[in-house]
């Protein structure tokens, strides 16, 4: 099948694209929305622009779209991209959805109308389950956005390994979120992983923090040798 990956160089979008790759899919294109929105309903925002160095390193072309930001508006932005993909040649479109009904419903419908078929594979899987199968697929993922009580200016940058996630179960227990990130209380960015040639170094970072949450923001990177 020719498919495409609604790809935001997070965990989840990544997860999806090494579903898609392992299923034998050809994957034609990834698909990345920048919204000009920071608190964007449907998309992916901290490091967005990073997901060109995801695309080199996976060797898939990116289209990259842009949206307004406006909510229910930017799903017009969203159609157009996809039947964009459409006329590509493209027959399903991959999502890393997990729970967000929300985004699940709108893409589902969209996809409908453009005659495309939408794939979650990890739809409603449990997400302690979830994170430890990223970890054991060798993704290496650092938290780029903190937007929940219990995870604080600390959490910036860091990866998700089985120490870190034993930390996550502690803060669930005592704030109660979701260890997949799925209520939205963090973002991800993906450096390295099986389907990488070459993996993602960061150069220039830095934190922009205020009171309760913030994003890790790469200034500068660059593809290195693995």
């Amino acid at each position: 099948m020719k498919s495409a990956i609604l790809f935001s160089g997070g965990k989840d979008s990544t997860m999806a694209l090494n579903y898609s790759l392992k299923h034998g899919d050809e994957v034609l294109y990834l698909l990345s929305m920048k919204s000009k929105n920071p608190e964007s309903y449907m998309f992916h925002v901290p490091n967005i622009d990073l997901t060109s160095l995801i695309s080199e390193a996976v060797g898939i072309p990116l289209i990259q779209g842009k949206s307004s930001g406006v909510k229910e508006e930017e799903l017009v932005d969203l159609k157009k991209e996809l039947i964009k993909l459409k006329n590509l040649g493209v027959e399903a479109v991959y999502t890393g959805a997990l729970f967000s009904q929300y985004q699940k419903s709108r893409i589902d419908k969209l996809t409908s109308e453009v005659g495309l078929d939408c794939i979650n594979p990890y739809w409603h899987m449990d997400p302690e389950e979830y994170m430890n199968l990223v970890i054991s697929e060798g993704f290496d993922v650092i938290i780029c956005g903190v937007f929940a009580y219990g995870l604080n200016e600390s959490w910036l940058g860091k990866h998700i390994t089985t120490e870190v996630l034993e930390d996550l179960k502690q803060v669930n227990k005592e704030c109660r979120i979701n260890l997949a990130f799925e209520g939205g209380e963090a973002e991800t960015f993906v450096l390295d992983g099986p389907i990488f040639k070459k993996r993602i170094k960061i150069l220039e970072a830095v934190n922009d923090w205020h009171v309760d949450n913030g994003t890790y923001n790469i200034i500068d990177a660059e593809l290195e040798d693995k």
